[in-house]
């Protein structure tokens, strides 16, 4: 069984930081009828708060939905080795200055007139709570471990998780 520690606070926020800037892509949720409703984006910023922002297409579904209800989860995953998992409140925001500041030309394959589409909004997500898990020697001895467990059917759980609260 791997260790156990709840983060709260600026601890919690490093935990974010750390496991959402390296994970980048996520299942963005959220709510519609009572039910989830998901699809992947990448995270632009984690700031130093912990919020996280991402770049969308006002009219596009998630933002109707987060105006109807801001309430979001947000799952990040990197097989065997990061696991993060956040509740919180989405806003949307049409700040032009912030637009610049999150831009990647990448996301000119969902928005073709670039940073200044008129269309592009900001989604910033505060996050609540969550849970985290990730091991703690890194992924290739992650594997490696799995391996030796496979084969010698002993457990040999090398994970850390535990509750964020912010």
């Amino acid at each position: 069984m791997g260790d156990h520690k709840d983060l709260r606070n600026d601890s919690a926020t490093e935990k974010i930081k750390d496991l959402a800037e390296d994970i980048k892509t996520c299942m963005f949720c959220t709510y519609k009828n009572g039910r989830l409703q998901s699809r992947p984006m990448s995270v632009q910023e984690i700031d130093e708060d912990g919020n996280l922002w991402f770049l969308s297409d006002k009219n596009s579904n998630k933002n109707d939905e987060i105006n109807m209800n801001s309430k979001v989860e947000v799952f990040f995953a990197q097989p065997h080795d990061k696991f993060l998992t956040l509740h919180g409140n989405a806003t949307i925001l049409y700040d032009r200055r912030k637009i610049k500041d999150l831009w990647n030309p990448i996301i000119k394959v969902w928005m073709p007139e670039g940073e200044d589409d008129p269309n592009l909004s900001i989604i910033k997500v505060t996050p609540e709570d969550g849970y985290y898990w990730n091991n703690k020697n890194g992924k290739m001895a992650a594997l490696a471990k799995m391996t030796v467990s496979l084969l010698t059917g002993k457990t040999m759980d090398d994970g850390i998780e535990g509750n964020l609260e912010l």
